[in-house]
């Protein structure tokens, strides 16, 4: 599982306790799980976000809005199954997963990146998962929202495929609904994955 993960993270831990404790709940084992790192990736993630918005030109009010949009428990939580992590997570046998697991484990993840491969690994990571163009309106929810309000079947998307070049990214995610498959793309997965649910929303209702 770990090296299937890897692939789809994109980064190969040297030490691979570091993802096996990204990914365990604190109900699974009191001392080895990934609370601590969940704490750290938050700060990583919200400090990578504000130099970007910063780099970007934004003041002080645009940071903190551009922030909001982009880092927060829905935005995360998209990376996190755009990636397979919410499967991947180890837990109590028998355990529910809470709400708040999921967009947890994307931090925890970042963390355990950076503690192994320090800042410059980190950064890229973020870089190719948080989705910095997210808008307000959620394609994502909104395209979830209205199948479920017609009592039809949840869309489906592929994990993605980058074909890219070199250093640049250019991922293509599809995603079906109604039997209707739909392609977005964007510099990284996240990206990608909303501007699929963007044309599936628009195309369908």
């Amino acid at each position: 599982m770990t090296d299937c993960l890897e692939r789809v993270l994109g980064y190969t831990f040297k030490d691979k306790s570091l993802l096996r404790r990204a990914l365990t709940l604190k109900g699974t084992d009191e001392h080895f799980n990934n609370e601590s790192l969940e704490c750290l990736g938050d700060s990583l993630i919200g400090f990578l976000a504000a130099r970007k918005f910063y780099l970007d030109g934004l003041d002080e009010g645009g940071i903190t809005a551009r922030k909001k949009a982009v880092v927060n428990d829905r935005a995360l939580s998209e990376i996190s199954r755009s990636l397979g992590l919410d499967g991947a997570l180890i837990r109590p046998k028998g355990g529910q997963i809470n709400k708040k697991a999921v967009p947890s484990v994307y931090e925890a993840v970042v963390a355990a990146i950076y503690m192994d491969g320090g800042m410059t690994a980190a950064e890229e990571f973020v870089a190719r998962t948080l989705d910095f163009s997210r808008e307000e309106r959620d394609y994502i929810a909104l395209l979830q929202e209205a199948l479920q309000a017609r009592r039809n079947p949840l869309p489906v998307y592929s994990h993605g495929s980058d074909e890219g070049s070199g250093d640049r990214h250019d991922f293509i995610v599809t995603v079906t609904a109604l039997g209707r498959s739909f392609s977005g793309r964007g510099e990284n997965i996240a990206e990608a994955r909303r501007a699929a649910a963007k044309a599936a929303y628009e195309g369908l209702f």
